[in-house]
């Protein structure tokens, strides 16, 4: 490795930046080529919580707020320009720009902010809204004048900029929503930095500048334009300079192969993910509405060994709760190995799983596992899986789905345990434990289990305002949450981001659903 590619990869590590940290007048024009490994379900943003959505769909769209990708995790504006809350934390008012336009030449007003929120906290009939529960303590929204919206809480709420700073809170005409609640399923109008041109099913999407953007001088690409391929096509595509990015993650061996080629032509990032993917059972279907079977199939996995093996390979590799490991309300470690299924005896674990099995009267169990057909590392995270049920007697058969077939059984109900995901844009308890939620609370609650506990505790975190109570509660429902079992954490992500050096005005946040608007993003000419 050239000295120049070892100094940008262990100041990409220390430092956490990402690009040369140096000066640059952005250069205008450029089409931006990126690969993502997963294709959107349907369009609206409201309802997805796939990357497959939000990296070619998110520069079509504008939000309130969003995070900042020098600062994160501060807050900037977005469509506010200004805000201020109440001193009794009951009421937050926003400044909306002025001048801003929809890409059908239509004004942007706060009516259409108000609609757009309403259909997120109160849907309507028929719309899903992935994310209601993070707001089920707003009340009414307010617009005085077109440049004003006030939201009123019915209690003070823990990190409410943070939740209007969702990228997937995209805001829609409240002129096309009354006509049809549901276009933004099959429909692009928004008013991000990007107009759409055109998605081939299976192939790319495509996007072109807007050139009534409010935001003077921006973007300074021409377009983008986003190929949906396998996760091995990222390599060679990265290698041979048709990718000017992939913004998900690249495994270590990817990160090694490309340093190695491409030298100081690349920058390096390395830290842990806001994303894990979990283990759900359909508590729905015998036996796994028995607790002693979801434990002892929690039981049977050695995340420990898994996390220091599989981080070798992939991005799979830390052990913790349902709050990310390292983060200031997660369980501590001494906590954490006293829940069945996150201690570090493998041995003394299966024997305790095979004992529960046979107690249940399943000690012969077979069962399908449903998963993601990306390779990394949801293949990989499933026959690692199915090795380790395979140890205590159980029989698992692997299926894989694209991600429209695989989101239609999770939401239908249809599977007996699937391979999922925590991933949210950022760390708060609120977005975090969204899918160990019933689903009359949550309609990502996939395990649909009626466990008052685990919603009361949710709740009550929600609403405490004071840190340390905080951390007490959500500590509280993370024990409860892994020991009942209806949805366990396998093993949390390492977000291994490796860019070529052209692509500028981009940063590596801990969460791959941040900065993909792309409208501060340029191209150093070739």
């Amino acid at each position: 490795m050239r000295k120049t590619a070892r100094w940008l990869l262990a100041a990409a590590a220390g430092f956490g930046w990402s690009g040369i940290a140096v000066a640059e007048t952005p250069v205008r024009g450029g089409t931006l080529n990126f690969a993502v490994v997963a294709e959107p379900p349907n369009y609206d943003c409201h309802s997805n919580t796939t990357f497959g959505h939000t990296h070619p769909i998110a520069p079509h769209y504008s939000t309130l707020l969003k995070f900042h990708g020098k600062t994160y995790p501060d807050v900037t504006g977005d469509l506010a320009e200004t805000w201020a809350a109440a001193p009794d934390g009951m009421s937050y008012t926003f400044k909306l720009h002025k001048g801003i336009k929809f890409h059908d030449g239509s004004p942007l007003t706060s009516a259409d902010v108000k609609a757009s929120y309403e259909r997120i906290i109160r849907p309507p009939e028929g719309i899903v809204s992935a994310r209601r529960s993070y707001y089920s303590d707003f009340g009414d929204i307010e617009t005085p004048d077109e440049q004003t919206v006030i939201f009123k809480m019915k209690t003070p709420v823990a990190g409410v900029l943070q939740l209007l700073a969702s990228p997937f809170n995209c805001i829609y005409s409240a002129a096309k929503l009354k006509e049809n609640p549901r276009y933004p399923e099959r429909e692009i109008m928004g008013s991000g930095a990007f107009t759409f041109v055109e998605h081939v099913r299976g192939a790319s999407w495509a996007g072109k500048r807007f050139d009534q953007y409010f935001k003077p001088g921006l973007p300074y690409l021409d377009g983008y334009k986003a190929f949906f391929v396998k996760s091995p096509t990222v390599l060679t595509g990265l290698l041979g300079g048709q990718f000017d990015a992939e913004f998900r993650f690249r495994s270590p061996g990817e990160r090694d192969q490309l340093v190695a080629k491409l030298g100081d032509k690349v920058w390096v990032k390395e830290q842990p993910l806001t994303s894990a993917l979990i283990i759900i059972f359909n508590t729905k279907r015998p036996p796994f509405d028995n607790l002693k079977v979801r434990q002892a199939l929690s039981l049977a996995v050695d995340r420990w060994g898994g996390g220091a093996a599989l981080g070798k390979i992939s991005a799979i590799r830390y052990v913790g709760g349902v709050a990310r490991p390292g983060y200031e309300m997660a369980l501590p470690e001494d906590e954490l190995v006293k829940i069945p299924g996150f201690g570090k005896d493998a041995a003394a674990a299966r024997a305790e799983a095979t004992k529960l099995l046979k107690e249940a009267g399943v000690d012969k169990l077979s069962f399908k596992l449903l998963n993601r057909s990306a390779t990394d590392p949801y293949t990989t995270a499933g026959v690692y899986l199915l090795d380790q049920w395979r140890r205590i007697g159980v029989t698992a058969q692997h299926e894989q789905y694209e991600t429209a077939p695989y989101q239609a059984a999770l939401t239908g109900g249809n599977f007996d345990v699937a391979i999922e995901f925590i991933s949210d844009y950022t760390d708060d308890p609120t977005l975090q434990f969204t899918k160990m939620l019933s689903k009359r609370v949550s309609p990502v609650g996939y395990s649909d289990h009626q466990d008052d506990k685990v919603d009361n505790l949710y709740k009550a975190q929600q609403r405490a305002i004071d840190p340390v109570e905080r951390k007490r509660i959500v500590n509280e429902l993370d024990r409860h949450v892994l020991t009942m079992s209806y949805a366990v954490p396998f093993l949390w992500f390492q977000r291994i981001t490796v860019q070529p050096t052209r692509l500028k005005g981009w940063y590596a946040m801990p969460s791959h659903y941040l900065g993909q608007d792309l409208s501060d993003v340029w191209l150093e000419p070739k």
